[in-house]
């Protein structure tokens, strides 16, 4: 894990400098608080820890199944 120090404003490239990945840069500190802005494509997912947690536990554990749909009788 690399750890580094970033103030307000400075940003981090991700991947290849001429052609990054994405930029993630400090918006803003309050406090214990930081805000951080993340500069990526569309197709590249970015989740907060818990919701990925989640999405990993329903892909492992998908939900049961309570009951099934019948195709209608002809009358």
């Amino acid at each position: 894990m690399l750890v580094i120090t970033r103030r307000e404003g400075e940003e981090v490239v991700i991947g290849d400098p001429k052609n990054p990945i994405g930029v993630v840069r400090i918006a803003s500190v309050k406090g214990e608080r930081v805000r951080v802005a993340f500069d990526f494509p569309r197709d590249v997912e970015i989740h907060r820890r818990e919701i990925a947690d989640q999405i990993i536990i329903e892909i492992e554990e998908p939900p049961a199944v309570i009951g099934e749909i019948k195709p209608a009788t002809a009358q």
